[in-house]
């Protein structure tokens, strides 16, 4: 294969490494064959390389570099324009729906029945919204109060559930219904002692026995309803199963356990994780996500985990981030295996800090 070393000054966008790119990494910061784009040449840049090898042909000419340019300013332009818009929108569509959501909570408290097609409309505008713009994952938890918590907990669940099974491939209507199981996995709370479900204080074990019967209520609430699916009521008897038999209410394993279930589950302990609650404050959304798909292997479904992560976790190159030591910085790489563990080349020193080796640092928020 003919190459030449070019200077990166001088690289232009679309042309071919000719080999792979190592800086004291096990791994190729950047693959042999890879077409460079403007990400590749931050990454460059930041490991100082101011020479790389490419393939002579298949370069593109420079019109067809300033015309990439071109459109890349304009999108640009228009996210930048529009992104202010999105997130107050959405945040509009989240705080009306917390408010209606709970006052249909009251009215089961009340004895009143689930109006399904009610709720359905409730949380369908919300994951559409989150979906064009995927920031509202990680901030999801940041919307979210002590305050009607119960309400905050089940529009954020629907919205991750219909997320993930948009990301895993589903129709458009198994997303409807899957997002509509995850708002309703928890309306059996309304049937719980209020006192026990308010409480400031840790739970007994007996009153842990109380909360753990809100999926049977659950069940109850929606199980005549037919404008759900049998699998999706199904889904909101099981959402606090495990696949390792740790769960409830029947302690199910593995296949007993259905995909349906296991999406609302992640959805749900990815947000009860990132809340803040009466008996402990908030964790990191990469923090949470790595606790789940490490210290909780083997309870949850690793395509629906993974699923979450590419919605969550995984940041475009110079994304600015805080980490947990209060440094702030931007990501330069991404590894393949851990995407929630980038590189990152510090703002106020311009070190870049390797997260997958420092395990003792993690990104606690993305900087808008």
């Amino acid at each position: 294969m003919n190459h030449t070393i070019e200077n990166l000054e001088e690289l232009k966008l679309g042309s071919i490494l000719a080999e792979d790119i190592l800086v004291n990494t096990k791994t190729p910061i950047i693959r042999k064959e890879t077409k460079i784009t403007r990400e590749h040449i931050l990454v460059l840049r930041a490991f100082n390389i101011n020479k790389v090898p490419v393939v002579i042909e298949n370069v593109f000419n420079r019109s067809e570099e300033e015309l990439s340019k071109l459109n890349d300013n304009s999108v640009s332009t228009f996210k930048n324009e529009n992104k202010e818009v999105i997130q107050t929108s959405f945040v509009k569509l989240y705080n009306n729906a917390v408010t209606s959501f709970y006052k249909e909570f009251t009215s089961w408290e009340a004895g009143m029945k689930v109006d399904i097609a009610k709720l359905r409309n409730i949380i369908m505008p919300l994951v559409e919204s989150a979906m064009t713009d995927k920031k509202v994952f990680s901030h999801l938890n940041d919307y979210s109060s002590l305050d009607k918590y119960v309400a905050h907990h089940s529009i954020a669940v629907g919205i991750i559930s219909g997320a993930i099974a948009k990301k895993m491939g589903y129709s458009s209507g198994m997303i409807n219904q899957i997002a509509t199981a995850g708002l309703l996995a928890d309306v059996g709370m309304s049937k719980v002692d209020v006192k026990v479900r308010e409480k400031k204080s840790y739970l007994t074990e007996s009153d842990f026995s109380e909360i753990k019967k809100h999926t049977i209520y659950s069940l109850q609430m929606v199980k005549e309803s037919p404008l759900l699916k049998p699998e999706m009521k199904m889904a909101i008897f099981q959402h606090h199963e495990r696949l390792d038999g740790s769960g409830y209410p029947k302690g199910e394993k593995m296949d007993n356990i259905t995909t349906f279930s296991q999406i609302i589950a992640v959805a749900d302990v990815y947000h009860a994780m990132t809340s803040e609650r009466v008996y402990r404050a908030k964790s990191s959304s990469f923090k949470v996500l790595e606790m789940i798909k490490e210290e909780e292997f083997g309870k949850y479904s690793l395509e629906v985990v993974n699923a979450l992560i590419s919605l969550v976790g995984s940041l475009p190159i110079s994304t600015s981030v805080r980490l947990s030591d209060d440094r702030i910085g931007e990501v330069v790489f991404l590894h393949r295996d851990s995407p929630m563990r980038p590189m990152i080349r510090l703002t106020e020193t311009g070190q870049i800090i390797d997260l997958a080796a420092r395990r003792t640092v993690h990104i606690e928020s993305v900087i808008d």
